[in-house]
């Protein structure tokens, strides 16, 4: 870790989870770390899907720590806990509401300068190692928000293709899920000349500017690799250039959604998380009922951008050409249609859950559901296209089933 050595860390945190703490890529940095004379302590208590719990208790081991740099080995989880680490360490004066998004939080600007956190991602989904953000679920309200600030982006990430080799099928296919809405989404985002109220200070501007000609050129490419190697990466572990080809892919997603943002898919996906009955999916090791992010993203965008799909139509049918539907004939007025159509093809070739329904939930959840989407104002204010709680309630319906 001579990184760690030209920052002159002396007392660094390495943050990980139990699963990952046996596997090569901890290992690796461990032994750098040592071989390298660095000073360190390691915590690998992070959960996955983290809570505001799990977000405090790591809070509480980097306040006792007294850390002059971080260095996260995992996937989002693990990176957005360690951010969330550095932030309030910083900040020991702070209430945990304070950075929260309104307006479950208070939302309020960083002040102080973070240690450096360098990211070493062990999925190919979240692009954590590129973003400002950091998601967890709040247990009381039974829905996800975040911190969003540049300035807790990672100030280095090491994106080694051989860590994601050790990813089971359905953990690549749920991260490479991720990678595909954080395009997609990022893509049909609202305009940023068109995103409203402008902040009164510079230091208030959103993390998220609505899509705009940098994110566009990111989101865009991510789509073309997502296309071309999200079925061999899940297919088949050993494929190399298809694992490296979406571990690169989740970079330039997360560099364009970093930039831009993402909207309905993910505003509806935290509650669908959060309210998680007893669903446990395949591949992941984990000892709570648990909705993988990029799956509980996923399983909305066949609706979602039928509905979206009136406002940005040439973007959505660009979308779906890239996908590899045939658009030749395609109007406008059925750009909706086109891209929920090739969606769903690309779910049911990789086996995906049909729709909430399969993973536990009932037209019953629906109003609950909602309820969870209305606070997410962050990302649903960047939806292309207005919508309304009745909106929302048609989504959560269409989404019931896909196939």
């Amino acid at each position: 870790m001579q990184d760690l050595q030209n920052l002159g860390a002396r007392n660094v945190c390495l943050m990980t989870d139990k699963n990952l703490s046996q596997l090569p890529p901890v290992k690796a940095v461990l032994d750098s770390l040592v071989k390298h004379g660095v000073q360190f302590r390691c915590y690998d208590k992070v959960r996955v899907e983290p809570t505001d719990t799990s977000f405090k208790e790591a809070i509480d081991f980097a306040k006792r720590g007294s850390f002059d740099a971080y260095v996260a080995v995992g996937g989002g989880s693990v990176i957005d806990t360690c951010k969330a680490a550095n932030l309030y360490a910083c900040h020991p004066e702070a209430s945990f509401l304070d950075f929260v998004n309104i307006p479950i939080g208070k939302g309020k600007p960083v002040t102080a300068t973070l240690k450096p956190l360098i990211a070493v991602p062990t999925t190919a989904g979240t692009g954590s190692e590129t973003t400002g953000v950091a998601i967890f679920d709040f247990e009381s309200l039974k829905a996800k928000t975040g911190i969003a600030s540049r300035a807790i982006k990672p100030t280095l990430g090491m994106v080694d293709p051989l860590h994601t080799l050790h990813m089971p099928q359905r953990v690549a296919a749920n991260s490479g899920f991720d990678v595909l809405c954080h395009a997609l989404e990022s893509y049909t985002a609202l305009p940023y000349h068109m995103r409203s109220p402008c902040p009164p200070n510079p230091i208030s501007r959103p993390a998220y500017q609505g899509s705009n000609p940098i994110s566009d050129v990111w989101s865009r490419h991510a789509l073309h690799i997502v296309a071309k190697y999200l079925k061999r990466a899940v297919r088949d572990p050993g494929d190399m250039e298809a694992r490296s080809s979406m571990h690169l892919a989740s970079v330039f997603a997360g560099i364009g959604f970093g930039n831009a943002g993402v909207h309905l898919c993910h505003g509806m996906s935290y509650p669908i998380a959060g309210h998680v009955k007893t669903f446990r999916a395949k591949d992941y090791n984990v000892d709570h009922p648990l909705v993988p992010h990029g799956l509980s993203v996923v399983l909305t965008s066949p609706a979602v951008f039928m509905f979206t799909g009136c406002m940005c139509p040439e973007r959505h049918l660009e979308a779906a050409e890239i996908l590899g539907a045939d658009v030749r004939s395609a109007k406008r007025e059925d750009a909706g249609v086109v891209l929920a159509d090739t969606l769903r093809k690309l779910l049911f070739d990789l086996n995906v859950d049909d729709g909430l329904g399969a993973i536990g939930y009932t037209k019953d959840d629906i109003p609950a559901l909602v309820r969870g989407t209305i606070p997410q104002e962050r990302v649903t204010k960047l939806a292309p296209r207005p919508h309304t709680e009745e909106d929302l309630t048609g989504l959560f319906e269409s989404a019931m089933k896909l196939f």
